[in-house]
């Protein structure tokens, strides 16, 4: 492949990157350890906050704008401050700049349809007419699973547009266990808990988590608590449920200290009620730890599955994964096996492998 390929990385802008965020950062790790297999990169973003660039960190050329990442957007909504060289422009969301190279955007899911009462109405129409754009433009897409692509097709996509690759397991660091430790015993957990780990919204149903492990907790050895971890997204405030017995907000964390959690953890919940890939999973299960979740992509059968919207479904999971010592054997074994399936290089390497079929058409 002749030429650069342009990463458009907007969403490490975002205070908060979430589940993109690790996507976009495990993609470029992915593509440096494939070394003079992967294309030339940069990466394209608007003007950086004061001081150093973050995104220096990642040793690549790097073009930035001088708009603020709120107008640059708005910018190539209205079709405006295009990428003009290089051999493909691969945006990372569906906040993907106009491109006279051929255009790849990724799509991580669709729930802004499926589920459109779990959005802002502003963050609705924003993916509707993003998603218009993208339908119009873009020569292939990203999505990171089956049903995601399955979606993305009946939006209007053409199936031989739409590629699969999952994303990966192995992004996060060593656990820091010794920080771990510190912020358990400041947040009073002494003993096994349940660790949710997700962006406080409504899509991610820690509600009815929480509503579950009311439950589920009468039923335990002990009353051993549920830890949070995530930072607010939008909707209802957090701190009702805080005010459930039990249940233990730890905000947001650094990688080391969440590989601690999840290192410490007797068991992982993720239960959203829809989820294009869901890396908590598979970062669990690459942590040893069994997991109840949903029906979500990334588990692959691996995770004790339960029904996000039956609270008694979701109680007795987590009863049965803390308790059934058979059960835990059997989904450390099977979640590390998952896990093992999933890396960021061979992402990456597909992700090179679509970028040479669309740069020869």
């Amino acid at each position: 492949m002749r030429g650069a390929v342009t990463l458009a990385v907007e969403q490490l802008r975002r205070e908060v990157a979430g589940g993109i965020g690790t996507y976009t950062r495990g993609l470029i790790a992915g593509l440096a350890a494939l070394g003079d297999d992967a294309p030339p990169l940069r990466l394209r973003a608007s003007r950086p906050p004061r001081g150093p660039d973050p995104l220096a960190q990642f040793g690549l050329a790097l073009e930035t704008s001088p708009l603020s990442s709120r107008v640059l957007v708005a910018a190539w909504q209205a079709g405006l401050c295009p990428v003009r060289s290089g051999a493909l422009t691969h945006a990372v969301s569906l906040a993907a700049p106009p491109s006279r190279p051929p255009l790849v955007v990724t799509v991580h899911d669709l729930a802004f349809r499926a589920l459109p009462e779990t959005f802002p109405p502003r963050g609705r129409r924003w993916h509707e007419a993003a998603l218009r754009r993208a339908l119009g433009k873009a020569a292939a897409f990203v999505v990171p699973s089956a049903a995601v692509a399955g979606a993305l097709v009946a939006a209007g996509a053409p199936a031989d547009a739409v590629r699969v690759i999952p994303e990966g397991a192995d992004h996060l660091p060593a656990p820091d266990l010794r920080a771990a430790d510190d912020l358990l015993g400041r947040l009073s957990v002494t003993g096994p808990f349940f660790l949710a780990v997700g962006t406080l919204e409504p899509r991610k149903n820690l509600g009815g988590l929480v509503a579950a492990y009311a439950r589920a907790r009468g039923a335990l050895p002990e009353p051993w608590p549920l830890v949070v971890v995530g930072p607010a997204g939008w909707g209802p405030s957090a701190s009702g449920l805080a005010r459930v017995p039990g249940v233990v907000l730890a905000g947001r964390v650094g990688d080391g200290l969440l590989a601690g959690l999840y290192a410490r953890a007797r068991v992982v919940c993720y239960v959203p009620l829809l989820e294009g890939f869901g890396l908590p999973v598979v970062e669990a299960m690459h942590a040893g730890v069994p997991v109840v979740a949903s029906d979500v992509p990334s588990g692959g059968g691996a995770a004790l599955g339960v029904d996000p919207r039956d609270p008694n479904s979701v109680a007795s999971g987590l009863v049965a994964a803390a308790t059934d010592d058979a059960l835990r054997a059997r989904l450390v074994a099977t979640g590390r096996a998952r896990a093992a399936e999933l890396s960021w290089k061979a992402c990456a390497a597909a992700h090179v492998a679509l970028w040479a079929e669309v740069v020869a058409r």
